[in-house]
């Protein structure tokens, strides 16, 4: 199974990240809540696109400049919203049977993905304004205090290497 890195916007310390269906990541060496940012393929995408919270999965290619002028918006989107929100980032250039599987003709396309289903969708580039008010399946449950988790797993690691986040 693929694992990402994502440095803990508090302590700086990298976490590796595995994906899972249950809970939400915190840093192994300060607890806080992780930004979830993934790369995903064609092997891991289905196992990505499981969480318990919105997934907000980017299509995007290297290519495409819109594609990287979207990226830094989605980053920090991933950012505020630790533990509210997952980000999965797909290069349809290496996933084209996933892109066909949602219809994609166009990137960036942007899908909200909730409980499996698509529950949303935005294609091409856009303000960012725009592209947080395009999504209320991601204000709705990013702004509720209820949907998250209660399991709490914390696992410490004092290293200098990358470790493994804990999922509360």
């Amino acid at each position: 199974m693929a694992r990402s890195v994502v440095k803990c916007t508090n302590c700086g310390k990298p976490n590796r990240l595995s994906p899972t269906a249950e809970g939400v990541p915190r840093c192994a060496n300060c607890h806080q809540l992780l930004p979830w940012v993934v790369d995903a393929g064609q092997e891991d995408f289905d196992a990505e696109v499981t969480a318990s919270v919105p997934v907000l999965v980017d299509m995007w290619a290297p290519w495409c400049m819109p594609c990287k002028q979207v990226t830094p918006l989605l980053e920090n989107v991933a950012r505020t919203n630790s533990g509210r929100l997952k980000l999965v980032k797909l290069n349809v250039d290496n996933a084209p049977d996933i892109a066909a599987r949602f219809g994609v003709q166009g990137i960036p396309t942007l899908l909200v993905i909730r409980n499996g289903n698509e529950v949303d969708r935005l294609v091409g580039a856009a303000p960012d304004d725009f592209v947080m008010d395009s999504f209320p399946a991601i204000e709705s449950v990013a702004h509720c205090p209820s949907s998250r988790p209660t399991m709490t797993c914390h696992v410490a690691v004092a290293t200098s290497s990358p470790v493994y986040a804990s999922y509360s």
